[in-house]
């Protein structure tokens, strides 16, 4: 008696008929397999020739290949400080440019930019608490 194994075994490119290429495309597709699984499982020795049967029977569009983009590098904690205090300062240094541009603007155009905030709150707005 024959002792069956699961070792994988390798074909010939006569043994790939059109039966065999949709069901692993199929496999593939479905995402019960990736690519690179059903070389391993079939015994398909060729580097690409799973991705030629994907394009070439599969139903998924190759039209537009996405463009995969590397992740921006990690910053350590140290560095992330070192760049948010230096946003940080040029944030403070913006708005102490700006304030000075409205001071400014107060003294030679005579406008209020500023809004005046009143000490008191509105009679209005006591009536309403109560």
């Amino acid at each position: 008696m024959k002792s069956i194994t699961n070792k994988a075994v390798k074909r010939t490119q006569k043994d790939y008929n059109l039966g065999f290429k949709l069901a692993v495309v199929s496999q593939v597709e479905k995402g019960e397999l990736t690519y690179k699984q059903a070389q391993k499982t079939y015994g398909i020795q060729g580097r690409s020739t799973v991705l030629v049967w994907l394009r070439k029977h599969g139903t998924l569009d190759w039209s537009q290949p996405r463009r995969l983009t590397m992740p921006k590098s990690k910053e350590t904690p140290a560095q992330k400080i070192k760049r948010l205090e230096r946003e940080l300062s040029d944030e403070k240094l913006k708005n102490e440019i700006l304030n000075k541009m409205i001071d400014i603007s107060d003294q030679q155009y005579g406008t209020s930019i500023r809004k005046k905030y009143s000490p008191k709150q509105s009679g209005a707005s006591d009536s309403k608490n109560k």
